[in-house]
């Protein structure tokens, strides 16, 4: 069963560029995305070491033997990042728009040498897994609780997983494959362990000592081992808004994993009855709407112009805010199904001490109605597909 992926709506804008890059984590849809979307075009993964070798020993003779008059697509590029240089030569020497399609499962480096090689010729792309208006249009969409285990990734859906059958895989293959492969780590049981600890700071300030100490490792440690999971695609961090505030916030990032089944997995957290009774249940709602909102922009091919506010004391706090250049849109998100006015009250609050232009105050919750409330808006989070859409067209 293929599901539809949002993103193949803005392709038709990047194929301008002779070289189209789709990064994002493991088994997210990218190769599937683009076999689907470019099926005229020869496919060759540098997974097989023997491709990987013809590739490194002779890029030049690579690109004769696999040369086509529609392109093609290199899956898990990050490799051999060497071939960039020739992908630079071949896309100034011939003009062939869309030529080369690059997929990537990890952003070791990658930012850097497309930077350095390409600049001007890519087109990058990121494709998370699934968001929750993906599993809406193709009729999959499970309950709540089910899609925090669950997660985004399609395979959870085409093939019917159990989440305590996929994700234990899918991280051990992550931490035997990737990081073994990619970075200097040795002791791979005390990184699983540091992911761990990850996941039980969900949508906490991130405290590199703290990860530290509760780890056994040095900040230096933790902070290169924080760069990997985020390069990697397992986490990203949210940046405070602190312009027009000066000292009065924190200037602290919080963390989020990319897929709250993953974070779940980590938690040993196996069923609806584990994870509704646990301390992390709202931690992990707020990841999975933050992170649904990223894929809204990603989907587009924009960078995310997502933020959090708090002040120094913690007394106030604004869990997301979208910066749309001339305005910004304050987001409190709640994992209650009841609807209360009460929870505008740290929006009000923000809006009253902010000198920045703001829109209307929404509230993102775990009940199943939106509706217009004279403090603002309550939108259902079944409802955020939509509800982007709509503000990101005024």
């Amino acid at each position: 069963m293929f599901i539809h992926r949002k993103m193949s709506e803005n392709i038709q804008k990047f194929k301008k560029f002779p070289v189209i890059a789709i990064l994002g984590p493991r088994q997210s849809g990218k190769t599937v995305f683009t076999k689907k979307y470019f099926p005229e075009h020869i496919f060759v993964s540098f997974e097989q070491e023997a491709v990987r070798q013809e590739a490194v020993q002779d890029p030049e003779k690579f690109f004769k033997k696999y040369d086509n008059q529609h392109g093609i697509i290199i899956d898990e590029f990050q490799y051999v990042p060497e071939i960039l240089s020739q992908i630079k030569f071949l896309s100034d020497e011939y003009n062939r728009p869309g030529y080369f399609i690059l997929t990537g499962s990890s952003n070791f480096l990658m930012n850097q040498h497309i930077s350095q090689s390409l600049a001007g010729r890519v087109g990058i792309l990121t494709m998370l897994p699934l968001s929750i208006n993906e599993l809406q249009q193709a009729k999959q969409l499970p309950s709540l609780d089910d899609l925090i285990l669950q997660g985004g990734y399609p395979r959870m859906y085409q093939e019917k997983f159990a989440p305590d059958d996929f994700y234990p895989s899918y991280i051990h293959s992550y931490v035997e494959r990737d990081v073994r492969q990619l970075t200097k780590v040795i002791d791979l049981y005390q990184f699983q362990r540091f992911m761990k600890l990850c996941a039980a700071r969900v949508g906490q300030l991130l405290n590199f000592s703290d990860l530290a100490v509760n780890c056994g490792i040095s900040v230096k440690t933790a902070e290169n081992w924080i760069s990997i999971l985020q390069a990697s695609y397992v986490i990203f961090l949210l940046q405070p808004y602190h312009v027009n505030f000066n000292k009065r916030v924190i200037k602290q990032a919080k963390l989020y994993f990319y897929d709250t089944g993953v974070a779940s997995s980590l938690l040993e957290l196996k069923d609806t009855h584990s994870l509704s009774h646990s301390y992390m249940y709202g931690h992990l709602f707020e990841n999975l709407i933050i992170t649904d909102l990223i894929k809204q922009y990603y989907v587009r091919g924009t960078q995310p112009p997502l933020y959090f506010w708090r002040d120094k004391n913690g007394r106030i706090e604004v869990d997301c805010l979208i910066n749309q250049g001339y305005r910004l849109i304050p987001i409190e998100i709640k994992s209650s199904m009841t609807m209360r006015n009460e929870y505008f009250d740290g929006l009000l609050q923000f809006q009253e001490i902010s000198k920045e232009i703001l829109s209307k105050n929404y509230v993102i919750y775990a009940g199943d109605t939106t509706e217009q409330r004279n403090p603002g808006m309550m939108i259902s989070w079944k409802n955020i597909g939509n509800f982007i859409d709509e503000f990101l067209s005024i």
